[in-house]
């Protein structure tokens, strides 16, 4: 029997996903509820949340009644947002799995640049992790399992180039063509 005033267990526990920049920018952003229905409710708040966050030497929040879960990395600030009843380290799993699950992935430290270049493969990795605000995994190294072929690879960007020129077909250089005589 439910205590009165709590609310039931739900599946649903994670309203949103944000990837900022060190100016609050989004770059990546997921809302799974209709807490913040239009796109200027959804900078609003990402806006607080960086403002909140900025600087602080905490990893969690609360901000508008919400539980914000966060990490930063060197121009990235990563936040997980549940309800105000939710299970921090619960929320704090999914942020864990995100960043190590992006770090494997872009095979680099977690920069804007990298992430950037390889937007398709976090998208990915979100829907991997929480689809419609549950919580689907919270191992990074399932998540890359689960992604499998669809995973994308970052270019070699040293190789490609020199691969093209070279007209190498073991990393698909020159389109696999012979090179010109």
């Amino acid at each position: 029997m439910e205590p009165m005033g709590l609310p039931e267990p739900s599946l649903y526990t994670v309203k949103a996903l944000l990837v900022l920049d060190s100016r609050g920018q989004r770059l990546l952003a997921k809302y799974y509820d209709g807490s913040f229905p239009t796109a200027q409710e959804q900078a609003a708040f990402e806006s607080s949340v960086f403002s909140k966050t900025r600087g602080a030497g905490g990893e969690i929040t609360c901000l508008d009644g919400l539980t914000v879960v966060y990490r930063s990395s060197s121009d990235l600030l990563f936040c997980v947002v549940g309800g105000p009843q939710e299970n921090e380290l619960m929320l704090s799993a999914v942020l864990s799995c995100l960043c190590d699950a992006l770090g494997l992935v872009l095979r680099k430290d977690l920069e804007k640049r990298w992430l950037l270049e390889n937007l398709d493969g976090a998208f990915l990795v979100l829907d991997e992790i929480v689809d419609r605000g549950v919580i689907l995994e919270s191992d990074p190294q399932r998540v890359l399992q689960r992604l499998g072929p669809r995973a994308p690879e970052p270019a070699p960007y040293g190789f490609v180039l020199f691969d093209y020129l070279a007209g190498s077909r073991e990393h698909g250089g020159a389109g696999g063509a012979d090179p010109p005589k």
